[in-house]
């Protein structure tokens, strides 16, 4: 890296392996104190490694975001993984990853065990756990509508892929979407002029990137083909969690029809269980991509967390890594733009069926559960209140519920 490229600030302070403990310390804060998802966290984000330290200029950490956003994975942890990179190298990657997803991955398993030694399935509070759910993803839907679908073209493209992903449920029929919707950019969006993008000095040999690109393809090939051979419990939850993690767009809440699809139909987790952590998931810091965690853990114990864990975040590493070197050309090409504004629509599409189902149908029951959800939705979006105490009054009211309309 040409540090004439850097702020002032930048160029005095420790980089490379010296700069690990400052790292960890800065994401570690942000993984306990990072609340309201991954729009959010970009904001704890700016706030702590750009105003604070000036790791990277304003116009750097926006062609980071940018290429997260444009990545299938979670983009906060992949922001955080891409600053840890340019500031430590690649194990400055991991460590940022690590201080900001270990603390939810902790709770997260924590209440899967609290779950699976408990019989509260049909507890109230659990049911308003669900309710949280659906004003969550309620709320998520709304906003990525405003801003990812808000003419009459990308509107109707999200309808359609909403449509498809309700009738044909796989997670074969999502895959075909995503490549659908990017087909359908290009062709909508082929006369469009290319924005031009900021520059980004990035400290990572283009044969990294390369290889990381081939780990990240050549596993998608061949763990399903071990899983065949050698059929083994463990395998075959990597093999789950890693496919979901490597073609999940628009990160967070969009891994909940994913993640459904691999872990309920093959009885791995039943659905009242995975309504009630994802319900739980809204009420930690950190990425919502440690769901997995609690999955796992509901599926094999410890165990189970920690693969499940690896498997979903390692395509985001292998991706961001690989991607960084070849971003600034890719970024400047009118096609690559049209594809993202497609893959975005139907992202937005994808989302608004699983609000629907499993959402929807599993936890509005009756018109108790419509006035909660409802409450907690104008609480999110209208009164902005955090999402931890939309999770705490949602578990209140459920079995506030459960006694006043038995």
């Amino acid at each position: 890296m040409n540090t004439n490229e850097l702020a002032p600030d930048q160029r005095r302070s420790p980089s490379g392996w010296r700069a690990l403990p400052e790292v960890l310390a800065v994401s570690a804060k942000l993984g306990l104190t990072s609340f309201g998802g991954p729009i959010a966290h970009l904001g704890y984000f700016h706030n702590e490694y750009i105003r604070k330290r000036r790791w990277l200029d304003e116009k750097s950490y926006a062609d980071l975001v940018a290429l997260c956003q444009f990545l299938p994975g979670p983009a906060s942890s992949q922001v955080g993984i891409g600053i840890g990179v340019i500031r430590a190298g690649l194990l400055g990657g991991l460590v940022a990853w690590c201080g900001f997803t270990l603390p939810s991955v902790v709770a997260l398993v924590v209440f899967a065990t609290l779950m699976k030694g408990m019989d509260i399935g049909q507890a109230g509070w659990i049911h308003g756990l669900k309710l949280v759910a659906v004003a969550i993803v309620a709320q998520a839907v709304l906003g990525m509508g405003q801003k990812l679908a808000p003419d009459k073209k990308r509107a109707t493209l999200a309808v359609i892929a909403a449509s498809v992903a309700l009738l044909w449920q796989s997670v074969l029929s999502q895959v075909l979407i995503i490549a659908a919707a990017a087909l359908a950019g290009l062709w909508m969006y082929r006369k469009s002029a290319a924005e031009q993008a900021p520059l980004l000095a990035v400290p990572i040999r283009r044969s990294v990137a390369y290889a990381c690109l081939a780990a990240y393809f050549g596993l998608l090939i061949v763990l399903p083909l071990l899983q065949s051979l050698y059929p083994s419990e463990g395998l075959a939850l990597f093999d789950s969690f890693y496919r979901s993690g490597s073609l999940v767009f628009g990160g967070g809440h969009v891994v909940l029809p994913l993640l459904e699809q691999e872990v309920v139909p093959s009885g791995w987790v039943g659905k009242e269980d995975f309504l009630a952590g994802y319900g739980a998931a809204q009420a930690v810091p950190g990425p919502l991509f440690t769901f997995a965690s609690y999955l796992g853990a509901m599926t094999s114990g410890i165990t189970g967390a920690i693969i499940a864990t690896l498997a979903i975040f390692l395509p985001a590493f292998l991706l961001v890594v690989g991607a960084l070197p070849f971003w600034i050309s890719l970024r400047s090409s009118a096609r690559v733009q049209g594809a993202l504004v497609g893959i975005n629509a139907a992202v937005v599409g994808i989302l608004l069926a699983a609000l629907y189902n499993p959402l929807w149908t599993t936890a509005i029951l009756s018109p108790a559960d419509f006035a909660l959800a409802a409450l907690l939705f104008v609480l999110l979006v209208f009164w902005k209140s955090p999402p931890w105490i939309v999770v705490v009054l949602g578990a209140a009211g459920g079995l506030l519920t459960q006694h006043l309309f038995i």
